[in-house]
């Protein structure tokens, strides 16, 4: 499947390619240079996915750069929909493994414990050591071979030179050197042979590279398990006729049967039934959300009580759990700043470590220390310095931080995101949908002396049970034993309705006025005090007289007050932005702990807030879930969009959070920065590493052997310590 975004800044196509052939860093910053020479083209090869991510002007299609890729020495070619897995590297590697290790183990023995050595064990270490270095070693050489046809390098060179170079030289020894049969307290005076380096070198590596394949498949299982959680299979009604078809055959239009415990298979609203929906795979809230005719469902959620019917509005790779499949991977494909020094480094390493190894050579058979030890130490310094911990430094991370998020609700749209996290010191937060629910509920009900406070609840409930406005509705949540009729809605007032042979008014003073209904005192200041709370009153009369008011508000988050301590806790600075009036603003802030509060603001007026805390110095993210919050997210150096939100916000959001707790967007925070430090210490572990274990290959301190076994801890180690983001825990 080639994915296209149009760019019309750029006029560029943004295409996927699967990448095979692979062996190290070196070869991703070989397919960049080769693929960027194309005129127009920008491209990034991520070694730890395979995949390379292409932006190219229209002209330029896939079949072009498939045949780049493969003049440079590897394979290329568009990923298919629903195509069967590659063969896992791991498995084809555990065979090599395997024979390998057998016929290592006894060369080993030999080399390193002269009690076990007899008369001629050279030759037996030999016919031992041949297959391994030719055969459990190939892979090395044919990608030496490869590249050097096309006059470049790689880790593969380091290695192909020097097992080959540890064999060789140990062949002409024992070709050379007569073997002396050894005498009672006389050492062995046979030929000096290296087997056991190129044997050790070789089942080092594939073991290595055998547990790095794994890691790296578990790194990735969270994005393989997100692919694979939609629905397999659908029961649609076909002419009044439930049918049960795959799921990649229902149709925009379709009328899904889902019933308790299945997955619904398609984005959609639901027509008929009541249930529960079980929607944590999307947004990582455990709790099910009540569903009725009109809800909007997602594709890949779980039913888990009543039937529904469901009317499909979108399908396959248009679903939202696709997107979220395709945000992820997306991400993942793409590079930090901080991994290309990485890359540039990894692009030239490989020739300097040549050309040190050789020099190291060179110096050690002038100061008199013999060719055997000028050799070995060569093939140390070959060995030790591969390049293959740093490309995998920066990837590994990322694919197992961003495929944790998804877990979790958390999209991060790319790598060069984590960077701002990192710099983010003030968070503006958007009121209604992210720190309230944008739903009204009954705040207060006030009766007059004289009133029974629940006959006012029943009364005013039932009168505006007829109501359509949502604080009517929120009223009429109350629920009321009392029957309405001769209902009647007075716009921009209120309501009217006979409740019980009562002549009720519900609304606004002048609704009240328009009845000659006088308004105490006493119930004007409860109203005054209700509006300087933020909250909408409505006053309620009956039978000529006034009888108290009912307040509506905005409902809070259960854990907005937290997700604010949360944000503090993390060194940033609250901001409530907010288009409501002052006073509802100031009260939420002051009941969240919020001290810096900007309210009856226009969506230009937010862009505008946000660009004036930017021109005083501030690194600013923003969190908003509207339409009317999209620009101020574009113009933030920090997008959270709620994904409960519209698709404007959320396409101009840079995090993406599924779920609508506040709470994700201090674990979106969290999660970024956890995963920029796990780059940055596999970084300077790698850097480390390499900085530390040269000189000391070069000195003649390090056996080749224990320098392939080192080598391959190296990368094992870089992509074992990613695997710790799968460990990230929540808050929310």
């Amino acid at each position: 499947m080639t994915t296209q975004i149009n760019t019309p800044t750029d006029a560029r196509d943004s295409i996927v390619l699967d990448v095979t052939g692979m062996t190290c860093a070196s070869c991703a910053a070989r397919i960049e240079k080769k693929v960027g020479k194309l005129p127009g083209v920008s491209v990034t090869v991520n070694y730890a996915t395979n995949k390379a991510l292409v932006l190219a002007p229209t002209g330029i299609t896939a079949e072009d750069l498939i045949r780049t890729v493969e003049q440079a020495g590897y394979g290329a070619s568009v990923p298919v929909p629903d195509a069967p897995p590659p063969p896992d590297p791991a498995e084809q590697l555990k065979r090599r493994v395997i024979i390998a290790a057998i016929l290592a183990v006894p060369v080993i023995a030999l080399g390193m414990i002269p009690g076990l050595q007899f008369y001629g064990w050279q030759w037996v270490a030999l016919a031992l050591t041949t297959p391994v270095v030719f055969w459990a070693a190939w892979p090395f050489h044919r990608s030496t071979l490869v590249n050097l046809r096309h006059g470049a390098t790689t880790m593969d060179t380091l290695v192909s030179l020097g097992t080959v170079a540890a064999y060789l030289q140990s062949v002409y020894a024992l070709a050379t050197v007569p073997i002396m049969r050894p005498t009672p307290g006389m050492e062995d005076m046979g030929p000096k042979v290296y087997f056991e380096a190129a044997v050790g070198i070789v089942t080092f590596i594939l073991l290595g590279r055998y547990f790095e394949a794994r890691a790296r498949r578990e790194a990735g299982s969270a994005l393989e398990a997100l692919l694979n959680e939609g629905a397999k299979q659908a029961t649609v009604l076909l002419d009044g006729v439930e049918t049960l078809v795959p799921a990649d055959l229902v149709k925009v239009g379709d009328i899904i049967v889902v019933r308790p415990g299945e997955k619904v298979a398609a984005d959609g609203l639901v027509t008929d039934g009541l249930s529960a929906i079980d929607a944590s795979l999307i947004t990582g809230e455990s709790v099910p959300v009540d569903v009725s005719p009109g809800s909007v469902v997602v594709g890949g959620t779980v039913n888990t009580t009543g039937r529904l019917l469901v009317q499909a509005t979108r399908v396959g790779a248009d679903t939202q759990l696709a997107q979220m499949a395709r945000l992820v991977e997306q991400a993942q494909t793409g590079k930090a700043a901080v991994q290309r020094l990485a890359d540039r480094v990894s692009g030239i390493f490989v020739p300097v470590v040549i050309v040190i190894a050789l020099v190291t050579g060179v110096v050690w058979a002038l100061t008199g220390a013999g060719v055997n030890t000028a050799i070995t130490t060569a093939v140390a310094v070959l060995i030790i310095a591969c390049p293959c911990a740093l490309g995998l430094a920066t990837p590994t991370a990322l694919l197992v931080g961003s495929g944790r998020g998804a877990e979790l609700g958390i999209l991060i749209s790319g790598p060069e995101i984590l960077e701002s996290t990192r710099l983010v010191d003030t968070i503006v937060l958007d009121k209604t949908g992210t720190l309230t629910t944008g739903r009204m509920s009954v705040a207060e009900v006030v009766p007059l002396d004289g009133t029974d406070l629940a006959l006012l609840r029943d009364v005013v409930a039932a009168a505006e049970s007829g109501s359509e406005h949502p604080i009517g509705r929120a009223i009429a949540a109350l629920g009321s034993p009392l029957a309405s009729t001769d209902f009647a809605a007075v716009p921009g007032r209120g309501v009217t309705a006979q409740i019980d042979g009562r002549s009720v008014l519900a609304g606004s003073a002048a609704l009240l006025a328009d009845h000659d209904v006088a308004i105490p005192t006493a119930l004007t200041d409860a109203a005054t005090t209700e509006s300087h709370a933020g909250r909408s009153v409505v006053l309620v009369a009956w039978d000529g007289e006034a009888r108290g008011l009912v307040s509506v508000a905005d409902t809070v988050k259960p854990t907005s007050a937290k997700a604010v301590a949360a944000y503090k806790e993390l060194g940033l600075r609250p901001v409530l932005l907010s288009g409501d009036t002052t006073a509802a603003a100031t009260r939420l802030a002051s009941e969240l702990g919020i001290t810096d509060v900007v309210a009856e603001v226009t969506p230009a007026g937010k862009v505008e807030t946000i660009r004036a805390l930017q021109d005083k110095g501030a690194t600013v993210a923003m969190v908003g879930d509207g339409v009317n919050d999209a620009a101020a997210l574009a113009q933030a150096d920090l997008g959270i969009a709620m994904g409960s939100g519209t698709d404007a916000a959320i396409a101009a959001g840079d995090l993406t959070l599924m779920g609508s707790d506040p709470l994700h967007a201090a674990d979106a925070i969290r999660l970024s920065r956890a995963t920029l430090r796990t780059i940055k210490g596999n970084l300077f572990w790698a850097f480390a590493y390499n900085v530390a274990a040269i000189p000391i290959a070069a000195a003649g301190l390090l056996n080749p052997m224990i320098a392939g076994a080192a080598m391959a801890f190296s990368s094992v180690f870089v992509v074992s310590n990613s695997l710790r983001l799968r460990r990230f825990k929540p808050l929310a």
